[in-house]
């Protein structure tokens, strides 16, 4: 890792503003992985509530892959040691609205056999309500 090396050099030059700036850099790496991880199984706890709503019925399946994803999402944001979370309760909302435009790609892949465009499952759903169930799910998670 590039950075690590960087950070050696900083430290052996007896540089720790050098080395305090590439720390930064790996604190905001980090941060942003941690964020990514928590987007992508947002999406996937989206395009299950987008089926369940959009074909007005649910699976077996269909409910452990939403239960998969909160563990996920939980398993992800929360900080271990200092506390919190990566993403909090506050910013939240957020980041589910942007990952509903994402489910909503995925999900016209699988709806009804991918006969629906995403303008169409778009045009079926209630954004606002959507996401407020979401966030309710999470609600435990942030």
């Amino acid at each position: 890792m590039e950075e690590l090396e960087t950070l050696r050099h900083y430290l052996e030059a007896g540089d720790l503003s050098g080395a305090l700036t590439v720390l930064d850099e790996m604190e905001a790496m980090s941060q942003e992985d941690r964020v990514n991880r928590v987007h992508s199984y947002l999406v996937v706890l989206l395009v299950h509530l987008i089926k369940e709503v959009v074909e007005q019925r649910t699976t077996r399946s269909w409910q452990n892959s939403i239960r998969l994803a909160l563990h996920q999402i939980e398993h992800h944001n929360k900080r271990r040691k200092a506390g919190g979370y990566y993403v909090p309760a506050a910013e939240m909302p957020e980041l589910v609205a942007e990952a509903l435009d994402t489910a909503i790609l995925v999900a016209a892949t699988e709806i009804l056999a991918g006969t629906l465009s995403p303008e169409e499952i778009e045009g079926r759903l209630d954004r606002q309500a959507l996401i407020a169930e979401a966030l309710h799910r999470l609600a435990p998670q942030c």
